[in-house]
């Protein structure tokens, strides 16, 4: 069966360094980029087919930096984020430059996805038990359309020292399946060894190191497009502000799963995460990379 990976890449990386884009930055010791390893492990999983979420302004430098060098080891694809991408119904204000979130950068790729995929940010290390994992999910998910999954991590291992976070905090009941997302903001780990959220409070809500989050590793069926165009236009119409307001994908699961009927699985995996969120976190990732090519979990260079 086909399984697309689909790779979120449009971000525009405003907290890291200001300039360029923070998912084409050199990792690995051979100068990989972090989705490489995101997508060898994928392929070694089964998937068999790649889709990357671009702005069209990225387009040519992306192709040249990461694109080509893909496609030639599996069946690449693009879909394009901008922020007048939208569903009919719906003009986006004049002075509004950037697109809308990740239910946004999703539904940008449905023209080129009529299989059970996977959905990534691309400047991530999710671990390839995690890929494992997600690629036997999907297999099941093929035949209920109102099935999703997730990989889950914990909060301790997801944090950064060099800046605060966001992250989708879960809930799941004893038969492994999501109860409820909370998209949380400002987070960070603190000097008296607890990790707090600083959205609307000075002294930090204290969260627990084990909590589950999301990581945007999701695992959908095609029956998702349509109600995240539905629900993604219901918001584009809806409270908040214009100019600024995004749609995270933990808050449309959250939706449908209570509206909707969807089923969510969480996958548990041995696997571990680390990311970029920060300029500083550049060297601990590199870090990281180095250790798993020299513990011969990958190639010399991919």
């Amino acid at each position: 069966m086909k399984k697309t990976l689909l790779i979120m890449a449009a971000g525009l990386g405003s907290r890291y360094g200001g300039g360029g884009h923070k998912q084409v930055d050199h990792m690995g010791p051979n100068g990989e980029i972090l989705m490489e390893y995101s997508i060898y492990d994928a392929m070694e999983a089964g998937f068999d087919k790649v889709v990357f979420v671009i702005k069209r302004s990225m387009e040519t430098s992306f192709r040249a930096q990461v694109g080509d060098k893909i496609a030639r080891k599996v069946e690449v694809h693009y879909a394009f984020q901008e922020y007048d991408s939208l569903p009919e119904g719906f003009t986006p204000p004049a002075e509004r430059t950037k697109p809308y979130g990740t239910v946004h950068a999703v539904l940008c790729a449905r023209d080129v996805i009529a299989e059970p995929f996977a959905v990534i940010n691309a400047d991530d290390y999710y671990g390839k038990d995690a890929f494992q994992a997600m690629s036997a999910s999907l297999d099941e998910l093929a035949t209920e359309a109102a099935h999703a999954s997730m990989v889950a991590y914990y909060l301790s291992n997801t944090v950064s020292k060099n800046g605060d976070v966001t992250r989708g905090i879960c809930e799941k009941d004893g038969s492994n399946h999501l109860v409820k997302v909370t998209e949380t903001y400002g987070i960070k780990p603190c000097a008296d060894g607890t990790i707090r959220s600083f959205e609307g409070s000075e002294e930090g809500i204290v969260l627990n190191h084990s909590a589950l989050v999301s990581m945007n590793f999701w695992g959908f069926t095609p029956w998702f497009f349509d109600k995240a165009e539905a629900a993604l236009l219901a918001f584009l119409q809806g409270p908040g502000d214009p100019l600024k307001k995004e749609y995270p994908l933990p808050q449309l699961v959250d939706a449908l799963m209570h509206e909707a009927g969807l089923k969510v699985d969480v996958l548990s995996t041995r696997a571990v995460w680390f990311g970029v969120t920060n300029p500083e976190d550049k060297a601990v990732v590199q870090a990281e990379l180095r250790k798993l090519h020299a513990s011969g979990a990958y190639p010399a260079a991919l």
